[in-house]
């Protein structure tokens, strides 16, 4: 099946569902990834003395890296303003994300839950934007879109990473439907993905590498309740 992933900025799938990424590719799925923001507003750039302009070319090439170390399928990325899709009109975001959808025509759209996991401004627009452009196409009969999943936190992740020190929201254990185990390859993966954000090095160190290897990627189903827990945001489709 064509599983796309939208989020907001580069590395929030590195930082993210990577592991299952590279699971779900290797079980034989088309893995695609479309991005809104280039990212150059990180404070990163400050360190580098780089403009936000310039900063996005850097996270770009790093993504385009990333792109060739997970086997994507495609990938694809927006100038849309870095931290700043609250301020802008969501017709806009609407727009680009559905002219994408109708190109790609992915059976599996997956974003950010609702509360953005860190609760992120534009993280949380995402949620709320491809949420209703999901909606909108399939009242219009595009039934090619067929399922709507929520990358999130359990409770149990939640506790691991604020040990961390890594202030983080979760999703209740009920309104989880797909734990995905993921293995030390599936980790492996993601550690090189990871590894491409170059300068995200010192942050990376000192948040993922400091947190415990995940045992599972956890998923939300949007509109969904299975009478049971799938393995994969494929299952029962």
């Amino acid at each position: 099946m064509r599983i796309l992933y939208i989020f907001p900025h580069p590395d929030d799938e590195s930082f993210g569902p990577a592991a299952a990424m590279w699971n779900q590719k290797q079980l034989g799925h088309e893995i695609h990834l479309f991005t809104l923001t280039k990212g150059g507003a990180t404070k990163v750039r400050h360190k580098l003395g780089l403009s936000i302009d310039e900063m996005g070319e850097v996270r770009h090439k790093e993504m385009l890296n990333v792109a060739k170390t997970l086997q994507l399928d495609s990938f694809h990325i927006l100038d849309l303003p870095d931290s700043g899709l609250a301020d802008i009109d969501p017709r806009i975001i609407e727009e680009a994300i559905e002219q994408h959808l109708h190109q790609l025509k992915p059976d599996v759209v997956v974003s950010y839950p609702v509360h953005g996991i860190s609760g992120f401004p534009d993280h949380l627009v995402t949620h709320a934007v491809v949420k209703r452009v999901y909606c909108q196409m399939r009242d219009e009969g595009h039934t090619w879109l067929r399922r709507l999943a929520f990358f999130t936190i359990s409770p149990e992740q939640q506790r691991d990473f604020e040990a961390s020190a890594i202030p983080i929201k979760f999703t209740p254990d009920h309104q989880i439907h797909v734990r995905t185990k993921v293995t030390d390859s599936d980790n492996a993966a993601m550690d090189r993905a990871l590894d491409c954000y170059v300068t995200y090095k010192e942050t990376i160190e000192k948040t993922m590498k400091t947190a415990p290897p995940f045992k599972e990627i956890v998923f939300q189903l949007f509109g969904e309740s299975p009478n049971h827990i799938y393995e994969n945001v494929t299952d029962g489709l």
